[in-house]
């Protein structure tokens, strides 16, 4: 319970500083609004992995390119890879997540007012209206796009069936696809624990990306399953190293 206890103690008034600020500048229709759309999360999520001594170890990170956009999609099994990559993921970036995050007291605003996508995951049409979202972030802020295309998090830690809608946005935009594999988190915190332990790795490993030049809305099945298979190569290579 310490690891918890510490978080709480943190991560309160943290999120009340940095989502003011943000708010702030979303109202004031601040030009810092733009850099400090990258670094205010980016402080917020090492702030708080720093407090639980959560260290996190990026491979092939070369792979992200600042300079264009492009579209992340990784395995989903705890919050805490959303802090990782959050804290870690170079240049800009936008994460695609459920509509009930902006409920959240502080946090849900400054969400939004950082340019995050929120998807609601029970109504079609407002996701595909999401998904035109970020569409237009990628045209305009040229951002990676983060997705967990699982829709949730794993409660076992075996990679659930990806949903389309990442790979649709893929092909209609012309943005090739990048695989990522987020490792140790679900030791940190599994869904649906409580107890956060303390002093522990997460591994971020990227794949090769996947190009999708002539890639054709018909195809949006087949590259689905060869990102969920990249991502499960990825996750298995833990395995091979520690032999389990």
């Amino acid at each position: 319970m310490i690891g918890l206890l510490r978080m709480l103690i943190v991560v309160v008034p943290l999120t009340i500083w940095y989502g003011t600020e943000l708010m702030w500048l979303a109202w004031r229709k601040s030009p810092k609004l733009l850099w400090r759309r990258e670094e205010i999360p980016r402080a917020w999520s090492r702030t708080l992995l720093r407090t639980v001594g959560t260290k996190v170890v990026l491979e092939n990170p070369e792979v992200i390119d600042p300079d264009r956009p492009q579209i992340l999609v990784a395995n989903h099994v705890s919050w805490f890879d959303v802090l990782a990559l959050a804290g870690w993921v170079p240049g800009k970036f936008r994460f695609v997540a459920k509509k009930e995050l902006e409920k959240v007291p502080f946090f849900g605003y400054a969400w939004l007012a950082g340019g995050h996508i929120s998807v609601d995951r029970h109504d079609h049409e407002s996701a595909l209206e999401s998904f035109e979202v970020a569409r237009r972030r990628l045209e305009e802020d040229r951002p990676t796009v983060i997705v967990f295309p699982e829709g949730t998090r794993s409660r076992t830690g075996e990679l659930r069936p990806f949903k389309k809608g990442a790979f649709v946005l893929a092909i209609e935009t012309g943005i090739e696809v990048v695989p990522a594999a987020v490792l140790g988190s679900r030791e940190i915190m599994a869904k649906g624990a409580w107890r956060i332990r303390t002093h522990r790795t997460i591994t971020v490993r990227f794949g090769t990306p996947i190009p999708v030049e002539g890639l054709q809305l018909d195809d949006r099945t087949e590259l689905t399953a060869r990102a969920q298979s990249a991502v499960e190569d990825l996750l298995a290579t833990k395995n091979t190293e520690r032999g389990d």
